[in-house]
């Protein structure tokens, strides 16, 4: 025999003599036990001697015994044992129990054999029921105890044997039991510690099965593989589907072969195979399931996962035995019982394995046994039971939530949280409760998942908001009070209220934080949560089932997981939230709830659709729906029927059917109501019940009906004292027509059912209200009924929701922590508010403070700005720095909470957005504490309220000033530098804002937050130039206000700042075409512009002019600032400032353009301009002048530079310019109109130099001016002639007109005989517009030099006249004689001033606005101007007469004539002046003016001779202007007007007459001489007075001399005839 064989036998040989040895052995009740040992003993010795007897005969191994004999064998020495342990010896039985034991842990005894005595079981079944049948109750013997235990684990826990099902109970079991019953303390701790292991044991078996069976399965995959890959040729014309076919036919085949042989055991001989398939189930397997065992053994994978089934469900089934009524003993059974079987169940669940988590029989096993053990449970009273029930719910919702959705529901809702809201519960368990809750807040996945899974669930309760909502409460110390509860108790409660909502916001943090960028490392912090991806991808599934976070692949397939999208569940728990307001609507005014939920579309408008809804949903007041059904009007009578329609009477009895009907609702108080109600009822019933006997007809159900309604009321109210008996509810009904006929025993039947059970609603807990609770023992009551409550609805519950499949949601988007916190921010807000202001403890402010940071930071992260500036604005109210705090009140927490804000600064800066005024505010506010902690400036406790600190306070103060604060809010500013491109603006907005809140702090102004922009501005100065732009653009904002403070100290500090940021900011230089440095130097241009004081003023014409100095090389677009405030400057009154302004202006023009104009061209235009200012300043005349000579050196930088203004095409405005153009809209353009602007602006020495300089520029540089440039040009300088423009004195404007005017005039004209080439055609008519405009005013030297510029415009020019131009010349004459006609003269009358001044102003001279303001009240002055404008009139015609002369025949030619004229009457001869005046004529214009022109002129002429002569003539007229004043003391005349015009007219017609080349003309010219002469002659000689015919003395001459020069051919009778007549 083998060395093993003779170690077993050997064990077995002394045991057996240590048996017989036993003094016991010899009584007679122990003789088979003493015959079997002897047997076995004799057996086994003779089996030793055979075996040595082999051995010496050979060494080779001795073949193995048939199975048969094996079995005989080892049935034959368990035989000895077994008698051994039914004896009633201990020792005996402790030996025989330690043999056993002995021989099963060495392999020895495997027993895995049919038992002979038992047919269907195994030896081993045997062997374990004889071991346990040694413990027969509390009184067996300890030792015995012991080795039961040993003896039970070895067999359990042995590799060399097998036991299941039945088997491994009645193991379990009976360790179970000596652990109730040992009195031993040590055999209770070794039963525990055995019962511990054996189910570990029994779990991990059936958890490495299944992965042995995979790793098995995938071995043979891969042989299979590998062995397809051989044959390849062979397999090469299938096709890959039949391929792969085969290979998972083969490997399928193979695992199932596997599997039923590892089912089978270890021993794989045939009868083994045949017993264990025909093994009958114990009595214990049968009893647990209602299935049949082959049933259940098909939904297992393998026998081992069936024996932790069992043991599973053994365990639930005895955690839900009830204890005994009252306060059960410690040490009582049952509760032992309860508390070990909880425990074992916990440890089961927390090791459990992926098998264990997803096997469907397991999943179904918790639902139908421990939850609902647990519903009764974790209601106990007693807190071992209550506590371990919170275990094991929290190992259930870390490892099963999957398939527990409802189940979890109804703990939370039902059970915990009613714990935590309810008063009569004790501190212990809400404490224990709150313990729980910390572990389930501390995981992001669980309360993610319970968000998502329940508050965006429509028919799930909001657990996450009312789980927040009750944390609050208790955070805040506003929960229901323990009754004897100590302040410690209370406070620890509340502390670990604040923890749990820290740790849900920690978990929403860590949920999002992907979202979140720290700029202070400016990339994503941490990394995605690999583990429990790791945990949710990497467990594989086994036997069919998946991992613990997925459903099983079998009929659990309504938990499979759902996508979460964060859409779609917003979109639900909208609808949600719709539902429950239209609900809340409806428990309060049913009508307008079912009009709202219709409103929205999710309640339909069929009246079916309206009952099923009442019917289905719980969560309406059941009062309500009986109001509503019960009401008279159509549309609730019509649910009211739809109602009744839905439900089903069919085989029910009366009572059954009114209980039915009447669960849903409380009937209501209004008879009506209830008849209307009962009626539909009766019919319905009836309906469904129409072969019933009972009821004849509706009428009869209706009546029993009311009367059971009435027989409820009548026994089970309060109110009603003296109860209905039996007999008179009988006759009641038999007194009823409707109801007589019913049965007496049915009457009967119906009385004793109301009274033993009253109908009532179903889901009714009649919760106790509001109780003052003043005692102990009261607290307990109450707590004892109201958890009885609690536990039996969460029992139904439970029980209702077992076999119900819901769908979880595994979260994993990062977006849903948005609505979470949106939802929950007000509990959270409010609990840290409480605890701050309440709470002085350190770990309070603490959580407080970490709570808000974490809420700002997913505020932050979501940009939820409403809540974040909540959440920031509560921090910021806690420092006691805002303005209305009182600081001298600082405590250690208020220091905390500065700590906090700083960090949040620091670390959320780039969400902040306009939160950071509030942090900003408190930073501001820091500073001034740190100035009052040092003592440095107590002035800002302003106010005689605040009382001087304590020193607490002091020193709290003090911590302000700490190295650490300093260090950090330091940071902030030094930091802003990794702020995002929109942070950073939101950032200098903030601090803008307090800035100017510190300035404008009455009497104290503070430069804290300006010194902290500028510093900023160094910082960030190195960031793009877009968003430095966007930067600049408040900061520039900033500067401009603060520059132009009241106080010289701050707007000095604006300055200086300024002009140091644009220093360095101007060293960075600028690319063409950008504005960067123009938008950073606009301020200086605004406190310039704004601010008054000199010294401010003068300090930043400095900065500009020290940046010119320094810096003129980098400046580009701050060119046009520069000159933007030398133009602001120009204007000042302080010498200094005009000084050096224009000092640096002067060197800009000088040198700077000589070096490089190109680069400062686009602010040529402000150049200029600023040029024109200096000009215009009358205080200092020699920088006018100057500056109008700077102008004048302008003009030759862009005479020099043209292409220059062509290539920069960058300003907005020269887009639409042509590129020719733009030397004149860029260059000469501005310059010149800059020139006329001081003509317009200045005093006549200045307008006068600025006149002269722009007309040198006009001819100097006029040929390189284009049409359209001359046409812009001329606008600008006819605009010197602007009657609007004019000033309004009279004097100063009689003298603009002498002088400035009179030089414009003069200067257009050489101008234009300069270019007329290009002028002419151009702007001829426009010249002689205004030439007619200055005839027309008010100033004779005006109106003579418009005349006479006329003459000179068309003798310089007349040559290259067209006959076009001469066209508009003539009509220019013509217009001028017209409306230069003194007409008054002939009509005026003392008292027609006003008159004639309105009739001359509506006139045809009117429009040009002449005589605008007559004076109407002072007729003297009105006369003195009305007599002045018919002088220059009358001058002005003969003006024009003399330039119609000199026109035609060229100046002072006709004197001469006349001179020459009279001597030769004189001396009565001729010759050389026929000559002279031959010569002269080519002078004059009278060879290019055609003949209808000069006949156009001679018609002026004729017609201003009339007129003369006609005043001449008016003798009476001129008296009455003579006694009016009209030219002082000489009776007023027109006498030379009279001559000069006929003289010229005949001159012209004479020369016409004469002259060969208008021959064409002569019959016209001779009918018009004619006339003319016959007229004059008349006239001649009507004269009376001597004077008047000296004057005409000439004429005659001229008249007679004419006709003599006329050639003879020429002169005949009739002319002479006709001119004599």
């Amino acid at each position: 025999m083998s060395t093993n064989s003779k170690t077993k036998e050997m064990f077995i040989l002394r045991a057996l003599e240590k048996i017989l040895n036993d003094r016991d052995i010899k009584r007679s009740n122990h003789s088979s036990l003493r015959k079997a040992c002897e047997t076995a003993l004799d057996e086994l010795k003779k089996e030793l001697n055979e075996g040595q007897n082999e051995e010496k005969i050979s060494d080779a191994l001795p073949a193995p015994k048939s199975g048969d004999a094996n079995v005989l064998t080892t049935e034959k020495y368990f035989l000895p044992f077994e008698l051994a342990c039914q004896s009633r010896s201990t020792r005996i039985v402790v030996t025989a129990l330690d043999c056993l034991q002995k021989l099963i842990a060495y392999g020895h005894l495997t027993a895995n054999v049919p038992d002979s005595t038992t047919p269907g079981k195994l030896l081993i079944d045997r062997i374990v029921e004889t071991i346990c049948a040694c413990f027969s109750g509390p009184q067996t013997d300890e030792g015995i105890q012991l080795q039961i235990i040993k003896a039970l684990l070895t067999v359990v826990t042995s590799q060399h044997v097998e036991v299941h099902e039945g088997t491994v109970l009645l193991a379990v079991r009976t360790c179970y039991n000596i652990f109730l019953a040992s009195k031993n303390l040590i055999n209770q701790t070794t039963a525990r510690a055995t019962l511990t292991q054996m189910l570990n044991v029994i779990f991990m078996r059936m958890e490495n099965q299944v992965i042995e069976a995979e790793v098995q399965m995938e071995n043979r995959l891969n042989k299979s593989l590998n062995e397809s890959a051989k044959f390849e040729e062979v397999v090469e014309e299938m096709s890959n589907v039949e391929l792969a076919k085969e290979i998972v036919d083969e490997v399928v085949k193979n695992a199932i072969a596997f599997v039923e042989g590892e089912k089978n055991g270890a021993v794989e001989s045939a009868e083994s195979v045949t017993c264990s398939v025909q093994r009958i189930p114990s009595q214990e397997s049968v009893d647990t399931h209602s299935e049949s065992d082959t049933a259940m053994t098909a939904k297992f994978g393998h026998i081992l996962q069936k024996d932790a089934f069992l043991v599973f469900r053994a365990l639930c089934k005895l955690s839900m035995k009830p204890l005994p009524e009252g306060t059960p003993d410690p040490k009582s059974h049952e509760l032992r019982s309860k508390i070990l079987s909880l425990h074992l169940l916990l440890s089961i669940l927390q090791n459990a394995g992926p098998v264990f988590r997803s096997n469907e029989m397991f999943i179904t096993a918790i639902k139908q046994y421990l939850c609902v053990a647990l519903s009764k449970n974790g209601v106990s009273s007693i807190p071992e039971v209550f506590e371990l029930s919170l275990a094991i719910f929290l190992a259930l919702l870390s490892n099963f939530k999957m398939h527990l959705k409802m189940q979890v529901e109804v703990f939370f809702k039902e059970i915990f949280l009613n714990i935590l809201e309810t008063s009569s519960s004790s501190f212990e368990h809400k404490w224990m409760v709150i313990q729980a809750l910390t572990r389930i807040c501390g995981d992001a996945q669980s309360i993610v998942d319970i968000y998502v899974n329940y508050d965006c669930d429509l028919s799930a309760a909001n657990l996450f908001e009312r789980l927040v909502n009750d944390l609050s409460k208790i955070a805040q110390g506003r929960h229901a009070l323990e009754l004897g509860a100590s302040p410690n108790q209370e406070k620890s409660m509340r502390i670990r209220g604040l923890e749990c909502l820290v740790s849900i916001l920690k978990c929403m943090v860590e949920w999002s934080k992907d979202l979140y960028v720290n700029p202070n490392l400016q990339s994503t912090v941490g990394e995605q949560l690999a583990p429990k991806e790791n945990d949710t991808t990497s467990l594989k599934s086994h036997g069919g089932s998946t991992s613990s976070l997925h459903s099983s692949g079998g009929s659990s397939s309504g938990n499979k997981e759902v996508l979460d999208s964060p859409e779609q569940l917003e979109v639900l728990k909208h609808q949600k939230e719709v539902w429950e307001t239209g609900i809340d609507l409806f428990n309060r005014k049913p009508r307008k709830g079912v009009s709202f939920l219709q409103e929205q579309t999710l309640l339909g408008t069929a009246h079916v659709e309206i009952a099923k809804w009442l019917q289905s949903e719980d969560r309406l007041d059941k009062t309500f729906i009986g109001d509503f059904l019960g009401e008279n009007d159509d549309l609730c009578k019509e649910v009211m029927y739809a109602y009744v329609d839905l439900m089903n009477f069919a085989n029910m009895d009366i009572v059954a059917a009114l209980r039915h009907f009447l669960d849903g609702f409380r009937l209501p108080g209004e008879a009506q109501k209830i008849d209307r109600l009962m009626e539909k009822f009766a019919s319905r019933y009836c309906e469904c019940n129409p072969n019933n006997g009972l009821f004849a007809s509706a009428d009869v159900a209706y009546v029993l009906g009311f009367s059971i309604i009435m027989l409820t009321t009548d026994l089970h109210s309060p109110q009603v004292k003296n109860k209905m008996t039996k007999e008179q509810y009988i006759k009641l009904n038999r007194g009823n027509t409707d109801s007589k006929d019913v049965p007496e025993e049915y009457l009967s039947q119906i009385y004793d059912e109301i009274a033993g059970h009253e109908i009532k609603m179903k889901n009714t807990v009649n919760k106790p209200g509001k109780q003052q609770i003043n005692s102990e023992k009261r607290r307990k009551v109450l707590f004892n009924m109201e958890m009885e409550m609690i536990s039996s609805a969460a029992k139904n519950l439970m029980e209702s929701v077992s076999h119900v499949e819901s769908p979880f949601t595994t979260a994993k988007h990062l977006e849903h922590v948005r609505p979470m916190f949106k939802m929950a921010w007000t509990p959270f807000l409010a609990a840290f508010s409480v605890g701050l202001q309440d709470c002085d403890d350190p770990e309070v402010a603490s959580l407080c403070l970490d709570g808000i940071r974490c809420a700002i930071r997913i505020a932050c992260i979501f940009h939820m700005s409403l809540e974040r500036d909540a959440y920031v604005q509560a921090l910021a109210r806690f420092t006691l720095l805002t303005a209305n705090s009182p600081i001298m009140d600082m405590k250690a927490k208020n220091i905390d909470t500065i700590k906090t804000l700083i960090m949040v600064a620091h670390t959320d800066g780039n969400y902040l957005g306009t939160s950071w005024l509030d942090i900003l505010k408190c930073i501001s506010q820091l500073e001034l504490a740190q100035l009052i902690g040092t003592g440095v400036r107590p002035i800002f406790l302003s106010g005689s309220g605040h009382k001087p600190p304590d020193a607490s306070s002091k020193e709290h103060i003090g911590q302000t000033s700490s190295q650490s604060v300093v260090v950090a809010v330091d940071r902030i500013f030094t930091g802003s530098t990794r702020l995002d491109g929109e942070a950073i603006v939101d950032f200098v907005k903030a601090l803008c804002q307090v800035s100017l809140d510190e300035l404008a702090y009455n009497g104290h102004p503070r430069m804290f937050s300006l010194q902290k922009l500028v510093e900023i501005s160094y910082y960030n100065m190195g960031r793009i130039r877009l968003q430095w732009s966007k930067i600049w653009q408040v900061l520039g904002e900033h500067f401009n206000t603060v520059g132009c403070n009241s106080n010289e100290e701050i707007s000095f500090f604006a300055v200086d700042s300024l002009r140091q940021l644009s220093m360095k900011f101007i060293e960075k230089g600028e690319f063409a075409n950008f504005n960067f440095q123009k938008d950073f130097l606009r301020p200086f241009e605004h406190i310039m512009k704004k601010n008054v004081s000199p010294t401010i003023r003068d300090m930043v014409v400095r900065c500009i002019a020290q940046m010119v100095n320094s810096q003129a090389n980098n400046i580009r677009s701050g060119w046009k600032n520069i000159f933007s405030v030398f133009h602001l400057a120009a204007g000042d009154q302080e010498e200094a400032i005009v000084e050096l302004a224009f000092q640096t202006t002067g060197k800009i023009i000088t040198e700077l353009y000589d070096k490089q104009f190109h680069a400062m061209i686009d602010s040529f235009q402000d150049a200029v301009k600023c040029l024109s200012e200096f000009a215009c300043n009358a205080r200092f005349p020699d920088t006018s002048m100057e500056a109008i000579r700077l102008v004048r050196t302008c003009a030759l930088s862009v005479y020099a530079s043209p292409h220059l203004f062509a290539e920069h095409a960058g300003m907005e405005n020269d887009i639409a310019v042509a590129e020719d153009d733009r030397v004149w809209v860029r260059g000469w353009f501005p310059l010149l109109f800059s020139l006329s602007c001081v003509v317009n602006r200045c005093k006549l020495d200045v307008r006068t130099r600025a006149l002269t300089v722009l007309f040198e520029i006009v001819k100097t540089y006029g040929d390189t001016f284009s049409p359209h440039w001359w046409k812009d040009l001329f606008k600008v300088l006819f605009r010197i002639f602007d009657n609007m423009k004019l000033p309004e004195q009279h004097t100063e404007k009689a003298e603009w007109m002498t002088t400035t005017c009179n030089h414009a005039l003069y200067a257009i004209v050489d101008v234009f005989t300069q270019y007329f080439d290009m002028l002419g055609p151009l702007l001829l008519e426009e010249l002689y517009s205004q030439l007619h405009w200055c005839v027309q005013q008010e100033n004779e030297q005006l109106a003579r030099s418009g005349t006479n510029c006329l003459e000179n415009l068309v003798n310089s020019n007349g040559q290259k006249f067209t006959e076009n131009t001469w066209d508009k010349t003539c009509q220019c004459i013509l217009d001028i004689f017209n409306s230069t006609v003194p007409s008054a003269l002939l009509t005026w009358k003392p008292d027609s001033i006003q008159t004639t001044a309105i009739i001359e102003q509506n006139g045809e001279i009117g429009s040009r606005g002449i005589l605008k303001r007559t004076n109407l009240h002072d007729s003297r002055g009105g006369e003195s101007n009305f007599f002045n404008g018919l002088i220059i009139k009358s001058a002005v015609q003969l003006e024009l007469i003399q330039t119609i002369d000199n026109i035609v025949f060229y100046p002072a030619t006709s004197r001469k004539e006349d001179a020459e004229t009279l001597a030769l009457a004189a001396a009565d001869m001729a010759g050389s002046g026929n000559l002279t005046e031959c010569q002269r004529e080519e002078q004059g214009m009278y060879r290019v003016l055609n003949s209808p022109h000069l006949i156009q002129l001679t018609e002026c002429l004729l017609q201003s001779h009339r007129f003369a002569k006609q005043f001449n003539m008016d003798h009476e007229q001129r008296n009455i202007l003579w006694k009016g004043g009209y030219k002082g003391s000489v009776k007023p005349n027109l006498l030379k007007q009279e001559t000069q015009s006929l003289a010229c007219l005949l001159r012209i017609l004479f020369k016409m007459y004469c002259d060969e080349s208008r021959r064409d003309h002569w019959s016209v010219i001779q009918v018009r001489l004619i006339s003319v002469c016959q007229e004059a002659l008349e006239y001649f000689l009507k004269l009376q007075s001597e004077a008047h015919r000296e004057t005409w003395t000439s004429l005659l001459l001229l008249v007679l001399t004419r006709l003599l020069k006329m050639p003879d051919d020429r002169v005949n009778i009739q002319f002479l005839s006709q001119t004599m007549k």
